[in-house]
């Protein structure tokens, strides 16, 4: 069947449908649609899209930006069959058939070509290359674009270049000709483009013509890059010379042929943006050298992917292949000598030891001399440091260079401007598929639930995904549960120890934890002990107890040997398996600096989330909380205190965690207010706030403090509401206002009195919850803050309008609104514009309450509310709904549905799922 949607990315980023154009909206927007559709049918992580969209300068609010950008692209799509962005457990997914993708079917269409015939395949590429309209993926920008579009310019010259020589081979070369022409113009140093044009001019009965070309091209060679033509075309200029192209080329003797290379690993899964960054840096025809170092820790698979490139790409290195192990962290043995290294290279040239230099610099020029004007790979795998690697470099830039190294390499990187490319561990999906590639797909789809925690043990380590598939495959017939049990019946990483050095895990972080100087070798054991899966400067440099100057340079020792990596600005984090290490050098050297260095980044994080807290809620601090004692962070407004908690969020779940289980009471519930506000808009961290707050209650009982236990009792029992446990939440809340009013507390009374107002919502009795808002109302009034009666207000004013009595709760709203709008508070103020736009929806002023709740929205977005962004959004779609829009209801609907689902809001989404259904 004819496809009736057809995507392109080969030019202007476009969709059409049945011939029609599609409005994908700004160009950022149709670089989401692009992100989607470069890799057909995978889910991407919602990171991973703001990375392709942004790169390294997402806004703050990036996330609520991107969930625009696809709201908008799927209301784009509404009503188009067969298209639509699902959101997966993995991130978004559109599903597509790689026929409409102009992009996918240039790659198919090439593929097919290399096994046809020269007269169906010549057919076969002038169809692919025709499906080009431009620079691809037009109007996208940004790191990810301009690197996927480089690669498509690779692919695409060379299907052209294949088209050329099949053209040629049939006899076309009066029609090629002109064209070749034009393109050598273009592109005067591709020696391949030259052999193409020089075959067609001779072709053409224009020998001189040909002649001419080549030496044109010789002396650009010489002028620009220092170097003579290659083999190739030197022995076509023969051929044209003696005019004879028919018999085929004389094969070169003398100097051997090295092809040193090991054997390409037998597994090999994923890496395709590395892979293709490779062949970008390596890229022939450039001077100097082109050289690049794959860098990253111990067991993240550097020789493997290098390994594998050089096998794939061996056919451009025709002069032959050099490889040394350099052994720079063997923990067998030193590193292998430079010298040692360049007289193995010089046996394999082909040179007699008798007749060597007898020094290294005589032997090394003489290497460099026999690699001049060659076409050759030199493979330098497990690197020291940079002095290791100058010597082995060839001086010629016909050559290629790969090294690996657990080290950065910036001494080559500064004195020779060699690039490197970092290497992480392997995606969860690669991780399975490697696997699968040693136990088989039966055997790993049969368990899924070992898999998956065998695959958590491994933390995306392919050495360590290698080590657990060899121990199963010890026992084939066992299940894989029974490995999983054996395994977390070892101690740390003893589980992957495999009694050999070389594939040791403990072996081969100890190897790179004993190059560290001892001051470095401390820091790397007490970041082991930090909370939370990574860590920033400040509160790194509050760990170690160091001035932020210091820690830096510090850490610059770690992330040379890649003990750790800076994966954004500011943020350090180690991988799983190297952490427990560091854990275990922490308890083994280092215990009382780990102890002292863990109550300093509490204290942090104590101290940055109270004011965090305080300028999202700055209308109460309650007395339990305390006031920061020390330096108080600057954070100017919502904007840098939602960025400080969206960064650290993770860091002070893992410090109030790690305070509680040592008995530190009262940062356990100070942690729990520091993080309430922000989880209360971040509406997919119900869970954690409800944990939060039951380690703070369970604190404060300890420690006996009533204020605390009010304080907590009331925070639980909104989370609990919000969960939907009515019972526990009333429970909860019945007791913080009993014991509010012990102590004489009226603002804990009518915190108390708007949490319970909501359960009773949830109960369906509407009544109580405004006697409940009102008696809330009542006294905030009197307590002379403005905006905690704003709140009140709006409270109300909901209530009133669920009821009914529409006037009362316009004057409650829009008195809420002032208050509001005239302390600059966007959060109340959407919150208000959404009650207003229910308000509207009640009264049947439907068109209205439409432009409430996108007021609503937008504000929403900008305070970072995603709880209430989805909420607001379902009224919407309501609203459009009794307006008779149909397709702009359902379209908001289907957007909320893809938001409660993230936010594991199942009732609410089973609900939401339920009317789409009806609705259809």
């Amino acid at each position: 069947m004819p496809v009736s949607v057809t995507f392109e990315l080969l030019g202007d980023i476009q969709a059409h449908v049945a011939g029609e154009p599609i409005d994908l909206g700004h160009a950022r927007q149709r670089s989401v649609l692009a992100a989607l559709l470069v890799e057909p049918n995978r889910s991407l992580p919602l990171d991973l899209l703001i990375e392709r969209v942004w790169g390294d300068r997402a806004p703050r609010q990036a996330r609520n930006t991107l969930y625009g950008y696809l709201y908008r692209l799927r209301q784009a799509f509404a009503g188009v069959a067969g298209v639509r962005i699902d959101r997966t457990p993995g991130g978004y997914l559109l599903p597509v058939d790689e026929h409409a993708v102009d992009l996918h079917r240039f790659r198919l269409v090439v593929k097919r070509a290399q096994a046809e015939p020269d007269e169906q395949a010549l057919d076969s590429l002038e169809r692919a290359l025709a499906l080009w309209r431009g620079q691809a993926l037009g109007g996208a920008d940004g790191p990810w674009a301009q690197s996927v579009r480089r690669a498509l310019d690779q692919e695409r010259w060379t299907a052209l270049l294949q088209r050329n020589d099949i053209a040629l081979r049939l006899g076309r070369h009066t029609a090629l000709l002109a064209e070749l022409s034009a393109l050598a113009d273009e592109n005067p140093l591709d020696e391949r483009l030259a052999g193409q044009l020089i075959l067609a001019l001779y072709q053409c009965g224009r020998q001189g013509d040909a002649l001419t070309h080549y030496q044109s091209v010789r002396r650009r060679l010489a002028e620009e890059l220092g170097a003579d033509p290659g083999p190739g075309l030197r022995e076509l200029h023969q051929r044209v010379l003696a005019g004879e192209l028919t018999a085929p080329a004389t094969a070169r003797i003398g100097t051997p042929t090295p092809r040193q290379l090991p054997a390409a690993p037998r597994l090999f899964v994923g890496r395709t943006d590395e892979l293709a960054r490779i062949d970008k840096v390596l890229a022939s025809g450039h001077a100097p050298p082109p050289v690049l170092a794959v860098v990253g820790s111990g067991g993240t698979g550097k020789t493997a992917l290098v390994l594998h490139w050089a096998h794939r790409a061996v056919d451009r290195f025709p002069d032959g292949q050099l490889h040394a192990d350099l052994r720079g962290f063997d923990p067998a043995g030193p590193p292998v000598s430079p010298a040692a290294v360049v007289r193995g290279f010089l046996d394999a040239l082909g040179v007699p030891a008798d007749s060597a230099p007898a020094d290294q610099d005589g032997q090394v020029a003489l290497y460099r001399s026999l690699l001049a004007g060659k076409r050759l790979l030199v493979v330098l795998d497990n690197a020291r440091d940079t002095d290791q690697v100058l010597p082995l470099l060839p001086g010629s830039p016909t050559c290629t260079v790969l090294v690996t190294s657990r080290q950065r390499l910036t001494g080559l990187a500064a004195t020779h401007g060699v690039p490197t490319l970092a290497l992480d561990v392997l995606t969860d999906a690669e991780a399975r598929d490697l696997l699968v590639g040693h136990l088989g797909e039966q055997r790993v789809r049969g368990e899924p639930g070992a898999v998956a925690h065998l695959l958590r043990w491994c933390a995306g380590l392919p050495l360590a995904v290698g080590i657990v598939a060899a121990r199963a495959a010890v026992y084939p017939d066992f299940p894989l549960s029974a490995l999983v049990e054996e395994l977390s019946e070892d101690s740390g990483l003893d589980a992957l120890d495999t009694g050999e050095l070389s594939t040791s895990l403990r072996a081969v972080f100890a190897a790179s934890y004993r190059a560290l100087p001892p001051e470095a070798a401390e820091a790397f054991a007490l970041l082991g002990v930090a909370p939370g899966p990574d860590i920033g400067v400040p509160a790194a440099a509050a760990l170690l107890g160091v001035p932020v100057p210091r820690l830096r340079g510090l850490v610059r020792h770690l992330e040379t040997g890649h003990l750790v990596r800076q994966h954004v600005p500011g943020r350090y984090r180690m991988h799983d398996l190297v952490r427990v290490y560091a854990v275990e050098r922490a308890r083994a050297d280092h215990a009382d600096s780990a102890e002292a260095g863990l109550r300093r980044v509490i204290d942090f994080y104590v101290r940055f989330g109270r004011a965090a807290e305080r300028v999202l809620y700055p209308y109460e601090t309650p007395p339990a909380v305390g006031e920061p004692a020390g330096a108080v962070p600057d954070l100017p407004d919502d904007t840098a205190a939602l960025a400080w908690l969206t960064a650290e969020y993770a860091g002070v779940l893992a410090a109030q965690q790690a305070a509680a289980r040592r008995g530190w009471h009262p940062p356990v519930w100070q942690l729990a207010w520091a993080l309430d506000t922000f989880q209360r808009r971040q509406g997919h961290l119900q869970q954690d706030q409800l944990a939060a707050w039951r380690a703070g209650l369970a604190a404060a009982e300890r420690a006996g403090d009533a204020a605390a236990c009010a304080l907590a009792a009331w925070r639980l029992g909104a989370a609990l509401a919000r969960v939907g446990d009515l019972g526990g939440a009333a429970d909860h809340l019945d007791l913080a206002l009993a014991q509010s009013r012990a102590s004489g507390d009226a603002s804990g009374q009518a915190n108390a009195h708007q949490s319970l107002a909501w359960v009773c919502e949830q109960r369906g009795e509407d009544t109580r919850a405004l006697h409940h808002a009102t008696s809330a109302l009542e006294i905030l009034r009197g307590l002379g803050v403005p905006m905690r009666e704003a709140h009140a207000l709006n409270q109300a004013g909901w209530y009133a309008a669920r009821l009914n009595d529409l006037d009362r709760a316009a004057r409650y709203c829009e008195a809420a609104l002032e208050l509001a709008r005239r302390h600059g508070d966007r959060d109340a103020e959407a919150r208000t514009l959404d009650s207003l736009g229910y308000l509207a929806h009640r009264a049947g002023r439907h068109d209205h309450a439409v432009e409430r709740y996108e007021q609503a929205l937008v504000g929403f977005v900008e305070v970072g509310a995603t709880y209430d962004y989805v909420d607001t959004l379902q009224r919407l779609g309501d609203s459009h709904a009794a307006a008779g829009r149909g397709e702009q209801a359902r379209a908001a609907w289907r957007t909320a549905l893809s938001l409660l689902d993230e936010q594991h809001r199942t009732a609410d989404a089973e609900q939401l799922r339920a009317k789409l259904a009806r609705r259809r």
